[in-house]
């Protein structure tokens, strides 16, 4: 089959067009026929093994799985013994830990959900890994209420524009900070107000927030603290610190004055449930969240899809179609 494909760490250079070997569904298994697979700053960092953190799990000297890419979504086509509630001609979508950008991954049942009805592929592909992050710091987290108040950060790219439509869900009152050319699409997405970060400093207002979501970490805590209130709620979630051990220090400072001030700040890192699939699922087929999608490559382009994420500046999510 055809693959994107990594011998070694390094810049989007090293993903090239290959032909590799179809995979086969082990037990509990299934094996998907890609449609379409989207690509987040998680995949960039495993391309380039920076943070070297990454290494531990992904592999010292070169990605122990060649194929980059998480997310995905497709058609069923084969499966492996034990698998009980797909069969082949489902069309799916969520998450391989294998590699997704080609024609064809294989997936473990319980990582996915059935596509809901009038939503594309290339829409599906675009949600488990954003969305779901948006969706467990939101409600596992932060416990966001009616009526409370949330800022999101980076609120146009893509954990942002989900957090945005989610928390409108939870029937929060949102304010979403973007830059100039962002405020009329984070608007369509749902905000009652909108920051432009390019004129006006929101660590500097008088508006105080129960749950701040920072998926930048441009300002530092201390800033970040103005604004959220005396007990409210901040969740750094940008992914990004030093070329060593990435957030972690980050992570570290915020845990320990955690334990000296009534705010909670609360890092945290995102894990794929089955159950928050079926529930974003719920999410698309209501209509209440909508993927945003930024630019769409083919699959002999994803190394272009790959730069253009690792820049740090996309509307919405990328996607690879194959």
């Amino acid at each position: 089959m055809q693959a994107a494909f990594q011998r070694r760490y390094g810049p989007p250079s090293v993903v090239e067009p290959s032909e590799v070997e179809l995979p086969l569904p082990r037990k509990g298994e299934v094996l998907v026929r890609v449609g379409a697979a989207s690509v987040h700053p998680g995949d960039y960092f495993v391309m380039t093994g920076v943070p070297y953190l990454v290494r531990l799990v992904y592999g010292f000297r070169r990605p122990r799985h060649g194929i980059p890419g998480r997310d995905l979504a497709g058609v069923v086509t084969a499966i492996g013994a034990g698998v009980s509630a797909l069969r082949p001609g489902d069309e799916v979508f969520g998450w391989s830990t294998t590699g997704t950008l080609a024609q064809y991954a294989r997936v473990p049942e319980r990582n996915l959900a059935l596509v809901p009805a009038d939503v594309s592929v290339t829409a599906a592909a675009a949600v488990p890994t954003s969305a779901m992050t948006a969706l467990q710091a939101l409600r596992d987290i932060a416990e966001v209420r009616p009526g409370q108040s949330v800022l999101v950060t980076g609120a146009s790219g893509g954990v942002g524009s989900f957090a945005v439509q989610i928390a409108k869900a939870f029937g929060a009152e949102v304010t979403a900070v973007c830059s100039t050319r962002n405020i009329g699409m984070v608007r369509s997405l749902g905000a009652d107000h909108v920051v432009d970060y390019t004129t006006t400093d929101f660590t500097r207002a008088d508006k105080r927030y129960d749950v701040i979501l920072d998926n930048v970490e441009a300002q530092p805590l201390a800033a970040m603290r103005r604004a959220l209130a005396p007990t409210g709620t901040l969740i750094p979630n940008s992914g990004r610190g030093s070329r060593w051990l990435g957030p972690l220090g980050r992570i570290a400072k915020a845990r320990i004055l955690s334990g000296f001030t009534r705010q909670r700040l609360k890092p945290f890192t995102s894990f794929g449930k089955r159950a928050d699939l079926l529930a974003l699922a719920d999410l698309l087929a209501t209509g209440m969240v909508t993927p945003v999608i930024d630019r769409i490559y083919p699959l002999d382009e994803a190394a272009d899809a790959l730069r253009h994420v690792g820049a740090g500046h996309t509307r919405g999510k990328v996607v690879v179609t194959v």
